[in-house]
């Protein structure tokens, strides 16, 4: 119902916009949060073509669609340019999905329980590929460092959009290879509870989830538009930097109905599934959307490259990797837990927000 009431914000970040000509501020916050309810439509349009489609075509629905208003969102930012600010989204989403976001879930799930349990299985499988999102993101910083420092490249803009086009292309056919691995050759061991009887007769009709998907998608799109438009004047009217907004504001918008999600399925005691929405989607936005958006960027005229300049980002995606770890070993949950990820976050929120541009 709070998504529902929400949805009325889109139309007044346009109007505040269009018709009453309003400052940047008050712009850029309708229209972020005014994105919140439309990823939460996007998502649910997404989850009813999923019952019609079967359980591994509506895994790979979820999967694709999943992060749709992040991905338009950064995609409108890139254009303006403004190519640190896509990374610091990129980090924002990593350290979100697996910090606040499992964090908030575990903490909201644990009420009135001692623990909760999931499949190690795949809480393995998604600390490995933690392992190997670290491992892709720390090598394009060091080469850049080694070139830089060292060698004292004088081309070294060029080598690293290179070396980063090379680790985009390894990254998704990665996360192709895990959607074939989860969805097909092992989809017994990684399967989450039997749907309810009756769920796919229940569903939306096609062409009614297939209306809400693409509508939301444009009006998620025109929003995004309004975001990068204000972002500069809003950073410099709050005193904020406009890294410290991608990492910790658009960010957190973008995934803000995948967090809803994970509470929801926490306090149900599904949290198999609230850590393959949290992590999982960590996973997709290093594996998937980074990489497309290094891909896209060339085209776009603004090409971006996987290098992270600020060695705080580094420390971040590798806090994730093991904090993760730590947590999905022994396929058990407590409340404290959840505690330990929230206060990561905020630790980094902190040093993030002293950052100078």
């Amino acid at each position: 119902m709070a998504f529902t009431w929400l949805l009325l914000l889109v139309p007044f970040a346009l109007a505040l916009h269009y018709l009453l000509h309003a400052g940047p501020i008050w712009t850029f916050a309708c229209a972020v949060l005014a994105i919140i309810p439309l990823a939460e439509w996007i998502r649910r349009a997404t989850e009813q073509l999923a019952h019609r489609a079967g359980a591994a075509v509506g895994g790979l629905l979820n999967v694709t669609f999943g992060n749709t208003a992040e991905l338009i969102l950064a995609l409108f930012v890139l254009s303006t340019g403004q190519t640190g600010v896509v990374k610091g989204q990129i980090t924002g989403s990593i350290i979100g999905n697996s910090l606040l976001g499992l964090g908030l879930a575990i903490l909201a799930g644990s009420w009135g329980r001692e623990r909760q349990s999931f499949k190690r299985a795949r809480g393995g499988l998604l600390s490995s590929m933690l392992i190997l999102v670290m491992i892709a993101l720390l090598v394009p910083a060091l080469f850049d460092y080694t070139e830089r420092g060292l060698y004292a490249q004088a081309d070294v803009a060029r080598l690293d959009e290179q070396l980063s086009l090379g680790v985009a292309v390894v990254l998704i056919a990665v996360y192709l290879l895990n959607l074939l691995y989860t969805l097909v050759s092992h989809r017994d061991v990684f399967a989450f509870e039997k749907p309810e009887p009756g769920a796919a007769e229940k569903a939306w009709p096609v062409w009614r989830s297939l209306g809400v998907l693409l509508l939301g998608t444009a009006l998620t799109a025109w929003e995004a538009e309004l975001v990068s438009g204000a972002l500069n004047e809003t950073s410099a009217q709050l005193g904020i930097s406009t890294f410290f907004l991608g990492v910790f504001v658009l960010a957190v918008v973008g995934n803000a109905a995948e967090y809803v999600a994970a509470i929801y399925f926490a306090r149900r005691d599904q949290m198999g599934l609230v850590i393959s929405i949290t992590v999982g989607s960590t996973i997709q936005v290093a594996l998937l959307v980074a990489p497309v958006l290094v891909i896209v960027s060339h085209f776009m005229g603004h090409p971006m490259n996987l290098v992270f300049d600020n060695p705080l980002e580094l420390i971040a995606i590798a806090a994730v990797s093991f904090a993760v770890n730590a947590i999905a070993a022994d396929g058990e949950t407590t409340w404290f837990e959840g505690v330990l990820l929230l206060a990561v976050y905020v630790v980094l929120g902190i040093a993030f927000f002293f950052v100078t541009e």
